[in-house]
This record gives C-alpha cells, structure tokens and sequence, in this order.
C-alpha cells in the first residue's frame, strides 16, 4: 500500500528542539564552549572597524585593552598588555585580527578560571575548618573533629558516628590515619576526584 499523502494545509510541525550553540573549529582550538566565543566576539566587535577581507573586522592595537575589558579579562599589568599586544600582532601592523583575539581572550580566561577555582577551593577548605590551627607538621588541616562540627550544625550527627568521620579523613588522607587530619593539597585531590572541580 502506498505511503498516505500529506493535505497541503495539514501541520504536523513540532517545536524545534532547542539546543545550545555549536561550538566552532576556533572554539574547540582554544577549549573555550561556543558561549564564551560569543561573549568574546561581542567584545571584540565593540572596537573592531569593518576591513574588506576580515569577516568581523580588525581591532586597533590601541583597543585591545579595552575589548579586553569588554570581555571581563584585563591585563593585569602594562607589561602584560605589551605582551598580549605582541602576540596578536607580531608584524607590528597595528591591527588584530579576530583569530588572534580569540587566543589571548581564551588564554585569559583559562587563567581566570584557574585562578577563580583556587579561590572556591581555599573557600571552601576554610568552612571546613571553621577555626585557624596548625597540625603536627604545622599545616592547617581539617580533623575528626571539624567533621563532628560540621555534622552536628546540619543535623546529622546522629546518621554520621565517628567511625565513618574517621573514615572520610583516612580515605582522603591516603590511609595516614585520622589522627593526620586532611591538608589543603589533599582535599583539594578529594574535591576534583568528586567532581566538584575539574
């Protein structure tokens, strides 16, 4: 039997899946998702000047700076901008091409991001310790008893007995012993091994 035909006034049209943006070949060269390209090319067409055989133009030296800080990664230091500067023009053109301002923004933004989950790390160490002291060797770290603390200010002291506590520290302390306690460097393994940070 043949395959029935369709009325031409008939709609049978779904909404269209919604998906996040692809990221381009430029994107997946620098690591960076196809949402901080966007951001990136929205800073960059801030101050680029329309040239006949660029697509999104080219940025004045001069400017870089500024699309930088558009895009929420300035540079840190005079030198730093001289450096960036040299490295997007090489030939001293006085003229950034979109290419290139992808790979500084890029670099800059791992390092933020680097920087920013460093910060989250130390925060969250400093909850858990919840008080400054130094251990046997001198080192701040994190002991039954923070875990005891910890428990019993979210309720669950009665579902978590000290056997499990000390277990948590021997596990993250590479079987030391309790007594050891959890360094900064040892629960920073623990949170990445988690998931939490990549």
């Amino acid at each position: 039997m043949p395959p029935k035909r369709r009325t031409p006034g008939a709609s049978t049209s779904k909404a269209p899946p919604t998906s996040k943006p692809r990221q381009s070949a430029l994107a997946k060269e620098h690591s960076i998702p196809a949402s901080t390209e966007s951001e990136i090319l929205e800073a960059f067409s801030l101050f680029s000047q329309p040239f006949p055989s660029e697509k999104h133009g080219l940025l004045p030296t001069k400017d870089l700076r500024r699309a930088l800080i558009a895009f929420g990664t300035p540079p840190s230091s005079a030198s730093e901008l001289q450096d960036l500067i040299e490295a997007a023009d090489p030939d001293e053109t006085g003229l950034v091409r979109y290419e290139e301002f992808v790979g500084i923004a890029a670099l800059k933004w791992h390092a933020r991001s680097e920087e920013s989950q460093v910060e989250e790390i130390d925060e969250a160490f400093q909850l858990f310790l919840g008080r400054k002291g130094k251990g046997r060797e001198g080192e701040v770290r994190i002991t039954v008893g923070d875990l005891k603390r910890i428990a019993r200010e979210l309720k669950l002291e009665n579902e978590v007995g000290e056997a499990a506590l000390r277990d948590m520290i021997n596990e993250a302390n590479g079987e030391e012993g309790a007594g050891k306690g959890v360094g900064r460097g040892e629960f920073e393994g623990v949170m990445r091994r988690a998931g939490v940070f990549s």
